[in-house]
């Protein structure tokens, strides 16, 4: 089939808003919050980060799929995000070590999307409307069964997924003889933060989101990662209770994203779903220990109350974000432990915070 001659696709929002397009991907239907990300590079590593599960992703850049697939630029084994939104979707691409077109790419993860819509209009309207679902149908014409379809699609709130996404049995990555052990906690972990750590001459164990503090304690380790991942943190109680654990041994802990909010949970600090999260790869984050600035790569809805943190004489803010103030980062002051809400292995982004994995190094080695 030509793609002059895909079939025309909806997209219905949960206020009753639609827009009318054409279908890219599989000819289907499917379901999710939509949000938007502003990056203009890295749209397979996006669909690939475990984070997006359960989301509709706009992208804000005018061209999708020009430079096509290549299978090293995988975040996870499979696509994770529920569907696209986009402007100008191309299936050529002009990359030479490329082995799929976009279009072949997603007809093979099965996954349904929409272009020819006016992106900027979209997003405008969710960030005046706040965050919320919606669904691409190319097989349902019909508006009050859009309606009827967006309606049953459950609040991102209150919604525990890393158990969807996390591995099913404990794998091992890097070098066996390597000066760290490191357990990792895989609420959602993307491919490139395991291999910042491999780099460092960490090993680890990544092990299943559900697993006990006991159960990691086990292989001896000399640090413990929380990992990124998709849902409400406040519903992922069972790593809230592990990192409680860990607190109490007083080893070595790290968090990113989803594991920056598990953190402050297990402190007492609660988090909270955003009108509108972080998502895109030039977010400007201040280091407040240093006092420099970092452009940052990010993906999150829910974000750590900053009264609760600042009131708390246990925990210290590291980084906050210029964008709009919220918390980008702690420090647990009677504990080797700290987190940062953005992404410091960037992929795709800029590496300006990748500092932050020779941090960990460095508790590692007291």
């Amino acid at each position: 089939m030509k793609y002059s001659d895909r079939k025309p696709a909806y997209l219905m929002l949960e206020d009753g808003t639609y827009y009318k397009g054409v279908a890219v991907g599989k000819i289907g239907t499917t379901s999710g919050e939509i949000c938007f990300n502003t990056g203009m590079t890295g749209y397979q590593e996006i669909y690939t980060d475990p984070s997006y599960f359960g989301q509709i992703i706009i992208n804000t850049n005018s061209h999708t799929g020009n430079y096509g697939t290549v299978d090293i630029e995988q975040e996870s084994e499979s696509v994770k995000f529920s569907g696209l939104v986009c402007r100008a979707f191309s299936p050529n691409y002009s990359r030479k070590d490329a082995t799929d077109s976009l279009q072949g790419y997603f007809e093979k993860n099965g996954v349904v999307g929409i272009s020819e819509v006016d992106t900027r209009e979209i997003v405008r309207h969710i960030r005046d409307k706040g965050a919320m679902n919606a669904v691409i149908s190319s097989e349902v014409e019909d508006i009050a069964e859009l309606k009827a379809l967006v309606a049953k699609v459950p609040s991102m709130k209150g919604l525990e997924l890393s158990s969807r996404v996390s591995t099913k049995e404990p794998y091992f990555l890097g070098n066996p003889e390597a000066k760290y052990k490191v357990a990792v906690l895989d609420l959602g972990v993307k491919r490139n933060i395991l291999t910042n750590f491999t780099e460092r001459d960490m090993y680890c164990k990544v092990f299943p989101c559900k697993t006990t503090f006991d159960e990691m304690k086990s292989w001896n380790p000399d640090g413990y990662f929380i990992s990124n991942g998709p849902g409400d943190p406040s519903a992922t109680t069972y790593a809230i209770d592990t990192v409680k654990e860990i607190l109490k041994a007083e080893k070595p802990l790290f968090g990113i994203c989803l594991g920056h909010q598990i953190l402050a949970e297990a402190n007492g600090i609660s988090t909270y779903k955003m009108r509108n999260g972080h998502r895109g790869l030039n977010h400007p984050v201040k280091n407040l220990v240093t006092g420099k600035s970092e452009i940052t790569s990010q993906n999150h809805g829910f974000a750590v109350d900053a009264n609760e943190v600042g009131s708390n004489d246990n925990i210290e803010i590291t980084h906050v974000n210029l964008n709009d103030n919220t918390i980008e980062g702690i420090r647990i002051k009677n504990k080797p432990a700290f987190s940062v809400q953005h992404h410091p292995e960037a992929a795709p982004g800029p590496h300006d915070s990748r500092y932050l994995f020779d941090n960990f190094v460095q508790m590692l080695s007291k």
